[in-house]
């Protein structure tokens, strides 16, 4: 199966960012690909809350799911829609930060709302607080597909290596982790937490990721790591974007999977402890 990652720098528009979806998906599908990929918060990228309830939209009435399921079907493809961020029905009206498997038929085939909230001080300058405005999900999920089982997880996930040894363990062979990551974790932290995801598992690990400064209407706009990458189960990397919106291709090979679990069969050799 030969995948796409797409690389893109949403605004906070998602009529503008479905718009610019389209030819993407249509050049990824032009070059082979029948799995493509998009990065966490496809939909809208923004701190702003009044603005997030102004533009965002339930799960049945999203545009954007919507549009890109249809996307799907016209092209018979498989996609992976990074993450949505989409209105609850929870009391206190926080979002959800959900991940989406379509299949050729359009159809919704898994769902993935991320459970670790990127709630951190990265500077003086720069904090975040996720769990402020979204609500974290409580549940992994592994997807079937002929072409391969897939873990999903999303961005800040990448720093609890057990829910990927949990999702490898349950027989996933490719990992999703798309993001948003912000540029100084990105510079320090993006590529060596990725390739140990890798590692660990020994398995696939793709990871389409925002880029670049993103157009607000309301607010400071927002900045992201880009660098979107690929690493094979040996922990290679395959190929990796730079701070630009791009498109990705690898050619995914599962025989690897089976060759590098073979070589070091870590995931069988867990043992209990005591001693904590």
């Amino acid at each position: 199966m030969k995948a796409a990652l797409l690389q893109i720098t949403s605004s906070d528009d998602p009529q503008a960012n479905l718009a610019m979806l389209g030819p993407l998906i249509e050049e990824a599908v032009q070059n082979g690909a029948g799995f493509v990929l998009t990065p966490e918060v496809t939909n809208c990228v923004s701190s702003s809350r009044q603005h997030q309830v102004q533009v965002l939209q339930h799960q049945d009435d999203d545009i954007t799911l919507a549009g890109l399921r249809a996307q799907a079907k016209r092209h018979g493809i498989w996609l992976l829609i990074g993450s949505l961020a989409l209105k609850t029905h929870d009391a206190d009206g926080r979002f959800a930060n959900r991940s989406f498997l379509i299949d050729p038929e359009g159809q919704i085939k898994a769902t993935y709302d991320k459970i670790h909230m990127f709630d951190v001080e990265v500077s003086e300058t720069e904090t975040y607080r996720e769990s402020a405005g979204y609500r974290p999900g409580d549940r992994a999920v592994l997807a079937q597909t002929p072409f391969g089982a897939i873990g999903m997880a999303i961005c800040y996930d990448v720093r609890f290596p057990h829910l990927f040894r949990d999702l490898a363990k349950a027989g996933a062979q490719i990992l999703t982790v798309p993001s948003a990551f912000s540029p100084v974790t990105g510079a320090a932290h993006w590529e060596t937490l990725l390739r140990a995801r890798a590692i660990e598992c020994g398995a696939y690990v793709l990871a389409p990721a925002q880029c670049g400064t993103h157009p607000t209407a309301t607010n400071a706009p927002r900045k992201t790591w880009g660098h979107s990458l690929v690493v094979d189960p040996w922990g290679n990397i395959v190929t990796q974007a730079g701070a630009a919106p791009t498109i990705l291709y690898i050619d995914l090979d599962l025989t690897a999977v089976a060759q590098t679990r073979k070589r070091i069969a870590a995931l069988q050799h867990d043992r209990p402890y005591q001693g904590l």
